[in-house]
């Protein structure tokens, strides 16, 4: 593992212990994560310095209101997802405007990016995240460093989304670099795909409007099937997957022209 994805790694499982405690010390995190505890202060200045918490004598405390997020989006991803995440956040460049849809490989991209200590504080250059998901938003304009853009739009309960005619109609008026797209299932045949039908459409629309697209998936994804379509298998120029993705599912994706990237 990379020092940078490393730094990541224990940002976000600082993050989860501070969102169920309130508060952390820097014996107990340094417990917690496997740190020394110089490493965990360093770490405890770079969570204050981004207004993701409070740093006091000893220790930190929270100060965001993402932390009262539900656990589905809260907690920490699990390992095949986080390493998804992880790569999908270093194709970023720092300068770029991103659309990230909403999931929870999605949510764990976006905290992946917004824990990159190679990004500028300038607001000249900073990183812009345009987002139709609640739970993104909310934690990522917490962080100075970069530009939230939310979407404006009905929301769905289930996965935090914004929808409709009002989406679209921002989405309408800006330009996107990249848009890492979350899906409920892809395949060579059906291509990128989700179970809402109201969800496909922003989705789609977010799509039509990047230079490049990413699906971050974890392997389950490539043996399913779902209701609405996103896009077709040859609008998505990158697939990160977990590396437990069947060959045989991966092949004729492969084929289609898309470049696979196995974490």
């Amino acid at each position: 593992m990379t020092a940078t994805a490393d730094r990541a790694r224990r940002w976000n499982r600082l993050l989860e212990l501070l969102a169920d405690a309130g508060r952390l010390s820097v014996e107990e995190a340094a417990a917690r994560v496997g740190a020394s505890p110089a490493t965990i202060r360093r770490d405890f200045t770079a969570l204050a310095d981004q207004g993701l918490a409070t740093r006091t004598h000893g220790g930190i405390v929270a100060t965001a209101v993402a932390y009262d997020l539900p656990a589905r989006y809260r907690g920490g991803a699990e390992e095949p997802k986080q390493r998804v995440a992880e790569h999908a956040a270093a194709l970023i460049d720092p300068a770029e405007v991103v659309a990230l849809n909403g999931g929870t490989t999605t949510t764990a991209v976006a905290r992946a990016l917004a824990s990159r200590p190679d990004l500028p504080t300038s607001t000249d250059h900073e990183l812009t995240i345009v987002t139709n998901a609640l739970n993104i938003a909310a934690e990522l304009v917490l962080r100075p460093h970069l530009r939230t853009i939310c979407l404006g739009g009905l929301a769905r309960r289930e996965s935090y989304e914004l929808h409709g005619p009002l989406a679209a109609l921002a989405l309408a008026e800006l330009r996107l670099d990249t848009v890492i797209l979350g899906v409920g299932a892809i395949s060579a045949e059906g291509g990128a795909q989700c179970r809402h039908l109201d969800e496909a459409g922003i989705n789609a629309e977010m799509v039509r409007r990047a230079h490049r697209v990413i699906v971050v998936a974890t392997a389950d994804k490539l043996n399913r099937t779902a209701l609405a379509r996103i896009c077709p298998i040859d609008a998505i120029h990158v697939l990160v997957v977990d590396r437990d993705a069947a060959p045989a599912a991966l092949a004729p994706i492969r084929d289609a022209g898309v470049e696979v990237h196995l974490v």
